[in-house]
């Protein structure tokens, strides 16, 4: 491909694995080529289809948009008894919408260059199952022909601050540090996890108008080295949470754990009443959980806020494995986030750690067991992930301040050490 070269990352493994778990929980838009080229397929009862394929979902009837349709499961149309697409079966690979043909890739500019991320909603990406990201190269490069715009060189990189932009080398020496604070071998996930909320905080209060090039990476240096003297190891003492602190988190983990497939989303005007009154009960954080999906079941808040352990090897892999490919495929700012600046975004993507083991503490308190399993961490980091950077609540302004708040007020780092222990 001409232009900017791929950047895959190293970490990871993925193969479809036919679960259908991508054809049940996204809502499929296609354009309006994709849309004739489907409607020419001609579909039939004979192909096991007994309905529309597309559906008018969204703009004027002057200017519809249509998505593919959905069966009375909550399956795409087109997914078979074998989890399979029948598009794929029938007409080959490259006659699917690109939506579906990307999944679970993530295409983001990077100066020169394009990085790849995927998303951990696929079962599969979290369990590292099949052929090295590494070795895929010319398929990766087919998809990112149809993906990456003519002139995306030319793409700024995502704002530092709120009010200060630097150049793509400089912006990339901020990324590549935080990855070597995630990656660092010596000292748990949570504490270096920690570590970057804090250096990024400093560098989300600081001004960087007159700082370029061997003066920025001096200062990164500084600013991470004060963060390891400032957390050398996890603490003997863990506060807790602010009760506000609790209150914004609360909020955010019931985002984050809603269900919002096309059957959860056609659910009218009751499925609307009994989302409120599940929101109000996230909000006191008293009494027992309102399952939002049919996997989480109703249990105390409080029995969630007891320790339940460190995280055991093989649950500190999947998180750091799952931190390290956001922030090398950029997935945690800029375009690719809400268009947030590098420290806020960073901080919402810190908030992933509590989040999942709050949401692995709800499947196993459901279970009736007291510690996490690998299963409970996979699962939980999913079903949060599905959302994060997709679901148009967590980018409007009240989300985004939550979370500013969460990272001035100490909170975040709170949060992750009381959840991590």
């Amino acid at each position: 491909m001409a232009g900017p070269r791929l950047e895959l990352p190293i970490l990871q493994n993925w193969s479809c694995h036919n679960c259908g778990g991508c054809c049940r929980q996204h809502l499929i838009e296609v354009t309006e080529a994709e849309k004739q080229r489907i409607l020419d397929q001609k579909w039939t009862a004979q192909d096991g289809i007994h309905g529309p394929v597309l559906e008018w979902h969204a703009g004027p009837p002057w200017r519809k948009r249509y998505r593919l349709a959905h069966q009375q499961d909550g399956g795409c149309v087109f997914l078979d008894d074998r989890g399979l697409c029948r598009i794929h079966a029938k007409f080959g690979e490259s006659a699917k919408p690109l939506a579906c043909r990307i999944y679970p890739y993530a295409f983001h500019p990077a100066g020169r260059s394009f990085v790849v991320s995927l998303r951990y909603s696929c079962p599969s990406v979290v369990g590292n199952r099949g052929t090295p990201v590494s070795q895929q190269s010319s398929a990766l490069k087919r998809l990112a022909e149809a993906v990456i715009p003519a002139g995306a060189e030319k793409i700024p990189p995502p704002r530092l601050t709120a009010d200060d932009r630097v150049d793509w080398p400089d912006f990339l020496a901020f990324v590549e540090a935080l990855d070597h604070t995630l990656a660092d071998p010596t000292a748990p996930l949570v504490v270096r996890l920690v570590r970057a909320v804090t250096w990024t905080t400093l560098v989300g209060q600081s001004a960087f108008e007159k700082l370029r090039g061997s003066r920025i990476r001096e200062l990164i240096g500084l600013l991470m080295e004060a963060a390891r003297v400032d957390l050398p190891a996890l603490p003997q003492q863990i506060d807790q949470p602010s009760p506000m602190g609790r209150l914004y988190f609360r909020t955010l983990v019931a985002q984050y754990a809603r269900k919002d497939t096309v059957t959860d989303l056609s659910g009218g005007l009751w499925g609307r009443w009994r989302l409120f009154r599940a929101i109000l009960t996230f909000t006191r954080g008293t009494g027992d959980v309102p399952p939002l999906q049919e996997r989480f079941r109703s249990v105390p808040f409080a029995s969630l806020e007891k320790p339940f352990g460190p995280l055991e090897p093989e649950a500190d892999e999947i998180l750091t494995r799952y931190f390290r490919v956001k922030i090398q495929g950029l997935h945690f700012c800029g375009r690719a986030y809400y268009d947030v600046p590098f420290a806020e975004g960073f901080h919402s993507l810190a908030l992933m750690l509590p989040v999942t083991l709050w949401l692995a503490r709800w499947l196993a308190v459901g279970d009736g067991r007291e510690r996490l399993s690998i299963d409970d961490i996979s699962t939980a980091l999913a079903v949060a992930d599905h959302h994060h950077g997709y679901s148009p609540a967590l980018g409007q302004a009240a989300a985004r301040s939550r979370v500013r708040s969460l990272a001035e007020t100490m909170d975040l780092t709170r949060l992750c050490l009381w959840y991590s222990q």
